[in-house]
């Protein structure tokens, strides 16, 4: 068998990034694809890498996703996660749970230990007890911003919809060494959402998909819209029709404009490892890493590239 080289793509979520928040957001998908990065360079699978360059994330406050989500009616953190294996179609995903810091990591526990695709609320919640995933205090996850915005938004002459455009949920995909790909995304959803609300990020074929013969795809926008048109499945739709993953990402990105008004941003692999980060959004941060080199941005056209020896070497020093 051919050999792979493994790839690694993150977003840090499709929106409007504000000024004083840009930095932190490129840092933190550079930190996470170099991570996920790492873990394929020491033949860990594309599902491993995907986990860890989503962990990495959900645990960076500047992300709507684990630490650092937005609050729902209530002033809670309600979280939803998906993970997805190429090789055989396996996912596993939890959506309304609270209390966790890593909910990718619970959903990669409901792949690999359970017949399901996803538990949500209470039995996800008694589930991760069952598992031994500790849990933290909720406000352990609500950042000040978090709180901030909440209280903002339940003022009488606000507009949540105004503040979703900041949207921040993370996720990545991947092919490894062996060719087999997987993706992952994780996020805390709309701000001031009604509680119990689920949206694409939970849902095999919208949050994300992956299957060897296409690739890999995670997305984020706005999660209604996201599901109408079943975004990351329509990308592979696309792909299996012989697009690239630009030209697939981009045709569903526009079709779901048109169709339903609805804006977001998709990363994808295909299985040649070919690999693609776009967006309808004003913004999306991105990182990618492919032949140890490390590509970024956050604005449309706007792409940085650096050997990963150096991305490593400017990371060792901030810490």
């Amino acid at each position: 068998l051919g050999r792979m080289k493994p790839v690694i793509v993150v977003h840090g979520g499709a929106g409007r990034i504000f000024k004083e928040r840009e930095e932190g957001c490129r840092a933190g998908v550079v930190r996470a694809a170099l991570r996920g990065y790492g873990v394929l360079k020491q033949e860990g699978s594309a599902v491993d890498a995907v986990e860890e360059a989503v962990r990495s994330m959900e645990d960076d406050p500047h992300f709507n996703a684990g630490c650092g989500s937005v609050l729902n009616e209530k002033g809670e953190v309600e979280m939803d996660a998906i993970i997805m294996d190429g090789k055989n179609l396996d996912s596993g995903a939890v959506s309304a749970v609270k209390c966790i810091a890593n909910p990718i990591k619970l959903a990669r526990l409901v792949m690999e230990k359970t017949k399901h695709m996803l538990l949500t609320d209470h039995g996800a919640h008694l589930f991760a007890q069952a598992m031994g995933i500790p849990e933290i205090p909720g406000e352990k996850l609500i950042t000040e911003r978090s709180r901030e915005r909440w209280k903002k938004n339940l003022e009488p002459d606000s507009n949540p919809e105004e503040f979703q455009k900041d949207l921040g949920t993370v996720g990545a995909v991947a092919i490894d060494s062996e060719g087999n790909v997987a993706c992952a995304t994780s996020t805390g959803g709309l701000s001031n959402k009604l509680i119990g609300r689920v949206g694409d990020t939970a849902c095999i074929g919208s949050g994300g998909y992956a299957d060897n013969h296409s690739g890999a795809t995670s997305t984020t926008g706005h999660g209604e819209s996201i599901m109408k048109v079943v975004l990351a499945r329509l990308i592979h739709y696309h792909m299996e029709q012989g697009m690239s993953p630009e030209v697939a990402a981009d045709t569903a990105l526009d079709y779901m404009k048109t169709r339903v008004g609805g804006l977001g941003g998709v990363i994808v692999v295909n299985k040649a490892g070919e690999w693609a980060a776009r967006f309808s959004t004003k913004q999306m941060s991105w990182a990618t890493v492919k032949d140890d080199n490390l590509h970024y941005g956050i604005y449309a056209g706007e792409r940085h590239i650096k050997s990963v020896d150096e991305a490593l070497a400017s990371e060792s020093e901030e810490f």
